[in-house]
């Protein structure tokens, strides 16, 4: 006997055989995000249960974002798993109908980013691809690096984190709100590494380095509102700098298709349409 089951995140039994799914089709686990208190009612398992074990999955992610001064109640799908041994028996079609049943006319738009080996899939559920952009510049900046590295290894440095998101000044053109959990998710797993601090301006920046290649994932500021600010404080060893979120002025930089393999945007709902429109794009640290 089979059963869609949700809301199920301390049930301790429950949770760890979706783990298990999880490391089988990912190479995921989400048993340290939970133990830290990061896995929250905005991340939602919607999972098929076979005598108490999880045999598929669809996980809802609510995923707010702030776009010219309005809030767009959006929902991430993802963590779309199935046993190997019981695939292609209609368990994640089954979920995709509850989902849809569930959040009716209850948000503006849905979306997920899909693999190469199911772009058939989703449009039988209304969904279809939607393009986003990626902004680049290259720097002539000079001085020296003046970020500090952060290592987010325990409490004490995640509660920081967590206050500067929320007295934040700076601002993307489309900014996720309310939901700390998908960054955290990075940050206390493999990007614990990848955040630093500007002390005198109250900055937090989350990137990567490459050389004098900086890919910059997300800004939190209690003072800066000016990406340039932000960026000076790269000084010479940054060149180019590649943002994972769209700048509120993007006149500066150069903005390209984006284009990762295994990693198809899907949408559903016209509120999404803005994506392409307006040359958008989900934020790095917003994926699921």
């Amino acid at each position: 006997m089979t059963e869609i089951i949700k809301n199920y995140r301390n049930n301790a039994a429950l949770r760890h055989s979706f783990n298990t799914l999880a490391e089988k089709t990912f190479g995921l686990c989400f048993e340290a995000w939970y133990q830290n208190g990061f896995w929250g009612d905005d991340y939602n398992p919607y999972s098929v249960v076979m005598d108490g074990r999880i045999i598929a999955n669809v996980s809802v992610n609510r995923t707010d974002f702030l776009y010219d001064g309005e809030v767009k109640h959006f929902l991430q799908l993802g963590t779309v798993m199935t046993e190997k041994s019981y695939r292609r028996r209609g368990y994640i079609r089954a979920i995709m109908e509850q989902i849809e049943a569930d959040y009716h006319e209850k948000a503006d738009g849905l979306y997920l980013f899909a693999n190469d080996s199911v772009l058939d899939f989703y449009p039988k559920f209304g969904f279809h691809r939607s393009r986003e952009y990626q902004y680049s510049i290259l720097l002539h900046n000079t001085g020296a690096w003046e970020y500090q590295p952060i290592a987010m290894d325990g409490p004490a440095a995640w509660q920081r984190l967590r206050q500067a998101m929320e007295r934040s000044v700076f601002h993307g053109k489309l900014d996720m709100m309310g939901n700390s959990g998908l960054p955290f998710f990075y940050v206390t797993g493999f990007m614990r590494e990848n955040v630093y601090y500007h002390s005198p301006t109250d900055t937090y920046v989350i990137l990567d380095r490459e050389g004098r290649h900086i890919f910059l994932h997300s800004v939190y500021s209690g003072t800066l509102t000016e990406l340039q600010d932000i960026l000076a404080l790269f000084g010479e060893e940054a060149r180019q700098v590649t943002l994972g979120f769209v700048p509120a002025d993007n006149m500066n930089y150069q903005a390209a298709e984006l284009q990762e393999e295994d990693c198809t945007l899907f949408v559903k709902g016209s509120a999404l349409h803005i994506l392409e429109q307006e040359k958008l794009r989900i934020p790095s640290l917003s994926h699921a």
